[in-house]
């Protein structure tokens, strides 16, 4: 009897969790499909301030509004944080959150973001990506 009164009790618990939503959820992509960060750190051949932010514009122009598109920013290296913890080794970044990874990988797939690579990899040194799942 007590065994089944336990068994019970944790089907209640998962029953309640699973109508409560804890699950994994974000507030952008819904029940069980996290959203996806895709932050990319450019280094530059040329590392003049004009050439920061030309491509600082860039991506504003091609990479901004994408559908399903969370958060967007982009901007340069701040400068004043020297700590031995911060990594310096870049000029620019970009920031993305997606709502999931389908709109990831249809930005991804966009002429615009095409267009972006086209128009600005001979600048480029060097591009590291970091994608990742969040939440709030």
């Amino acid at each position: 009897m007590r065994k089944s009164i336990v068994a019970l009790f944790v089907v209640g618990l998962l029953t309640a969790g699973w109508l409560f939503g804890v699950r994994t959820t974000t507030e952008a992509g819904g029940k069980g499909s996290p959203m996806l960060a895709h932050m990319v750190y450019f280094s530059l051949k040329d590392q003049s301030a004009e050439a920061k932010d030309k491509l600082v514009a860039a991506c504003k122009k091609h990479l901004s509004g994408h559908p399903g598109t969370v958060f967007f920013a982009a901007g340069t290296l701040a400068e004043e944080f020297k700590r031995d913890v911060n990594d310096r080794d870049w000029d620019v970044a970009l920031h993305l959150v997606f709502k999931d990874k389908a709109a990831h990988d249809q930005y991804q797939e966009a002429p615009r973001h095409d267009a972006f690579i086209k128009e600005n990899k001979d600048n480029w040194k060097k591009v590291r990506v970091f994608d990742s799942y969040v939440s709030k």
